[in-house]
């Protein structure tokens, strides 16, 4: 089968496009026929970082998929040859990725796509849809009529975490750096919209919440953003973030009582725990979608798979509206 291999990580590393034996299947696993595979920035960071969860070289990356079952593994009962598929399922440390006309996947982290939606509008859902999940509803807690708060709520994470919070019954806030951008985030749901760039923290923390704060705030932006949550959250909330590498000075969130959730949704990809619990969650946001709750924003500009390396370049370049997606034609 064609794909598109990695012989080395770092900022100089390149896809090669290049033909590898297709995968055997195995129990408890399906090969998939790829059709579309999406990009996250964790996949750019283990091209050029290599960190210790990345696949074993030459490896083919990216974890979201959307595709056709081909075959089923022994024991394989709630999957059939045929069958439209997405989930994140691979790109990590002892498994294939999805930039390959091949999968093997684990039958336990996939569920059946959502009818409305195509194949590259499904494989942009999982890994960001599973993210607000685990962060908002596993950790958070967010119940109905909690005020919860997503900083850059036109992000990959951020798009998705809106109306995943709207779905839970959360009134949502949602910070944006542009007035385009504050008219997605309306669309998406958000109803209270916020202009970083004009408004600072002190200032809508008093004009939304009485200068109490939010339950729940969701940092997916890192640096010094995820600080500027504490300010933000009310006494014993919960701030939940996705990028909290580095250093930070956690004095405040102590002072609050806050609780910090720091999400890592690949955990059960490395590790092979807990992974039905991914699938039983796909199937809860592809009701979400066929309903018309949840869709994802995509990129108006689309990618071949053997253009991985166009499509990594055109991420670092800050040009991308949406998500990147890239389809096998």
């Amino acid at each position: 089968m064609k794909a598109m291999l990695l012989h080395e990580y770092g900022e100089a590393a390149r896809f090669r496009e290049e033909d590898i034996p297709q995968p055997r299947t195995k129990p408890g696993h399906v090969l998939i026929q790829v059709k579309a595979a999406s990009f996250n920035p964790v996949d750019y960071k283990i091209r050029t970082l290599g960190p210790d969860f990345g696949p074993e070289l030459p490896a083919v990356l990216h974890g979201d998929v959307a595709g056709v079952v081909e075959e089923v593994g022994q024991s394989v009962t709630a999957l059939k040859p045929g069958d439209k598929v997405y989930g994140c399922a691979g790109g990590v440390r002892n498994t294939g990725g999805a930039l390959a006309e091949y999968m093997l996947a684990d039958a336990d982290l996939l569920a059946p796509m959502p009818g409305n939606l195509g194949f590259a509008e499904s494989a942009a859902l999982p890994l960001v849809s599973l993210t607000a999940w685990q962060g908002l509803h596993d950790m958070a807690s967010v119940v109905k009529g909690a005020h919860v708060l997503v900083h850059g709520a036109t992000g990959g994470v951020g798009h998705v975490a809106v109306q995943v919070a709207k779905n839970l019954g959360a009134r949502v806030a949602g910070t944006v750096g542009s007035a385009d951008k504050a008219e997605v985030a309306r669309s998406l749901g958000v109803e209270e919209v916020i202009d970083y760039k004009q408004e600072p923290v002190e200032e809508y923390v008093r004009r939304l919440t009485d200068g109490q704060g939010f339950d729940v705030v969701m940092d997916t932006v890192g640096g010094k953003n995820l600080e500027a949550c504490f300010p933000a959250t009310k006494l014993y909330g919960h701030v939940v973030t996705t990028v909290a590498r580095g250093d930070h000075d956690l004095s405040l969130a102590h002072a609050r009582g806050l609780t910090i959730h720091c999400v890592f949704m690949l955990l059960p990809l490395v590790t092979g725990q807990d992974r039905a619990h991914y699938g039983q969650v796909l199937r809860r946001l592809t009701a979400w979608a066929e309903d018309g709750s949840l869709r994802p924003l995509l990129d108006s500009r689309r990618f071949a798979v053997t253009e991985a390396n166009e499509a990594h370049e055109y991420w670092a370049s800050g040009k991308h509206r949406g998500k990147i997606v890239l389809e096998w034609r």
